[in-house]
């Protein structure tokens, strides 16, 4: 962010788009996934966290957000607003992409080889944690199915969020130039939103959260989840990178030129002047 840019906002530099400001906008979008983290860790039960972090975490989030929109440079809003809604465009590709997996047998699409496969299992157990229940019940009530989605959704817009704080040191997508506006560089934010959501599913691969929810862990598992984050990825990285180029923010207006700066000036075009004179 450049000196003119901190100017015209009316906050403190934790609250702008800053390096200190991304970071604070990573660590508050990064509750939603640690949220789960901490349940299966041991660390804190989901229900726990999710009241006393995760909600005013979001809170704090999006009040700095509007906070920035109002009474900032405008940076930080468009960033949060942007990769919010980049990560949930993401999440619908990808459970898009899970759909013939999870109704196969209702679709009759095993005939052409795509097997059965619960992946939307853990969906009503992320409810029910969160309402305090036990993670295997006969049957998940509305609630926690709700619950269970919504926090789903919530993993996937803060995704994006985190994905916009990390991506930002590359100015092509937080701060559109002229180089940049067209399709040449579109497959940078799409790379790098790819990349991260490969490793999103190898950490995922890697925490006790197949084991978690009871779901086996193989090679069949593994291949189609995989695939189905880097849709993720892919979805995300390409709605970020075509509303970046879209939604412009105005350049902000550089300092006036101090007095002194203004008679050097004036110095130096009157020596050039009589200069012209003698020579003629």
């Amino acid at each position: 962010m450049t000196n003119s840019t901190s100017a015209n906002s009316r906050l403190p530099v934790l609250l702008q788009w800053t390096a200190a400001g991304r970071a604070l906008v990573f660590c508050l979008a990064a509750s939603s996934t640690w949220c789960l983290l901490a349940e299966m860790y041991n660390l804190v039960d989901m229900r726990t966290f999710f009241y006393s972090i995760l909600l005013p975490s979001t809170v704090a989030l999006y009040g700095i957000a509007f906070l920035d929109n109002f009474r900032g440079d405008g940076r930080l809003w468009r960033a949060v607003i942007l990769g919010t809604l980049a990560g949930l465009f993401g999440a619908a590709a990808y459970d898009i992409f899970r759909l013939p997996f999870v109704y196969s047998d209702a679709w009759g699409l095993g005939r052409i080889g795509i097997p059965q496969m619960p992946l939307f299992k853990v969906l009503p157990r992320f409810g029910a944690l969160i309402l305090g229940g036990p993670i295997e019940q006969p049957s998940y009530s509305l609630a926690a199915q709700l619950l269970g989605w919504a926090y789903h959704f919530s993993n996937g817009a803060t995704f994006g969020v985190m994905f916009a704080a990390i991506y930002s040191g590359s100015q092509e997508a937080i701060r559109p130039t002229s180089q940049s506006s067209g399709y040449g560089l579109a497959w940078k934010p799409i790379a790098f939103a790819t990349l991260m959501a490969v490793g999103i599913e190898l950490c995922l691969l890697a925490s006790p959260y197949a084991s978690f929810f009871g779901i086996p862990l193989t090679t069949k598992f593994v291949v189609v989840t995989m695939l189905a984050h880097i849709v993720f990825g892919l979805g995300m990285g390409a709605y970020f990178a075509w509303h970046a180029t879209k939604w412009r923010l105005p350049t902000p207006a550089t300092a006036a030129p101090s007095r002194s700066t203004s008679r050097n000036r004036g110095a130096r075009s009157s020596r050039s002047e009589r200069h012209v004179r003698q020579r003629r």
